[in-house]
């Protein structure tokens, strides 16, 4: 995005406090008319200090003997833990979630696997487009026909919106987003109470094993994630507890993934 100059890169740089002076301030006012844009950097800013509270403590941590004798500077050692903390954060995930199981076709899986980045990405991608008010997806709900075959096609298999009405939950719309290898398909459900939930759909697993329900926690974001075949699913939700979490993902499992 462009516009009057104002890039993308300003805009994270403007969320992360890292602009100042002229460019801040024109920043400032490019954003006092775009009611949607300053709710997407103020959308940046949360998801930065629910990351900043789960991985800064790392940085008092005492400093390994392996990086050095006294003579490192405790400087050094802030550069370590901080660049250490963001290269966890997909692993993190599976030692922070529980577990839910269903029949006997849970999988164990390592740290830091496709399908625990899978659930990380999915937790993001619920914490920056969740809170969109005016634009929170790119196809609405009017056109659900239009936005499965297109998301079907740009995926290379057929997927389906779950109906999630019996749960609480209508369908808004979905995206496209970019993934590790291809992209993404992110739908988006509401309740009549304005509380949101997301799903996340990989179609690029097929060298993962099968996985029942899996529970992790990212922020204030709860994600209930499995694989089946070659497809990731990963339903997000920043307001639900994880049994009621569970029971929308079980809705959808029972109609993504048939007997």
């Amino acid at each position: 995005m462009s516009d009057d100059n104002v890039t993308d890169s300003e805009l994270q740089a403007y969320a992360d406090a890292r602009l100042a002076g002229e460019r801040a301030r024109a920043v400032e006012a490019w954003l006092a008319s775009r009611p949607d844009d300053a709710e997407r950097v103020q959308s940046y800013r949360r998801l930065g200090e629910e990351l900043r509270r789960a991985y800064d403590p790392v940085l008092d941590e005492p400093l390994p003997a392996w990086l050095g004798g006294p003579r490192t500077s405790r400087r050094r050692w802030h550069l370590v833990a901080r660049v250490a903390s963001w290269f966890v954060l997909g692993a993190a995930l599976g030692a922070i979630g529980g577990w839910y199981v269903r029949d006997s076709r849970t999988v164990s899986a390592s740290r830091g696997d496709a399908a625990t980045v899978m659930a990380y990405r999915a937790a993001v991608a619920h914490a920056v487009y969740s809170p969109e008010v005016r634009h929170p997806v790119e196809v609405g709900a009017d056109q659900e026909a239009h936005l499965v075959a297109w998301l079907s096609k740009r995926l290379g298999t057929p997927l389906r919106a779950p109906k999630l009405d019996s749960v609480g939950y209508s369908l808004v719309g979905g995206r496209l987003l970019p993934g590790d290898s291809g992209p993404v398909a992110h739908f988006m459900y509401q309740s009549d109470k304005g509380s949101r939930i997301t799903l996340y759909v990989r179609s690029d697993m097929s060298g993962n094993r099968e996985t029942a329900f899996r529970y992790a926690r990212e922020g204030n974001v709860g994600v209930f994630y499995w694989i089946d075949n070659k497809i990731g699913y990963a339903i997000s939700s920043s307001d639900l507890t994880k049994d009621a979490l569970f029971a929308v993902a079980n809705t959808a499992y029972q109609q993504l993934n048939p007997p």
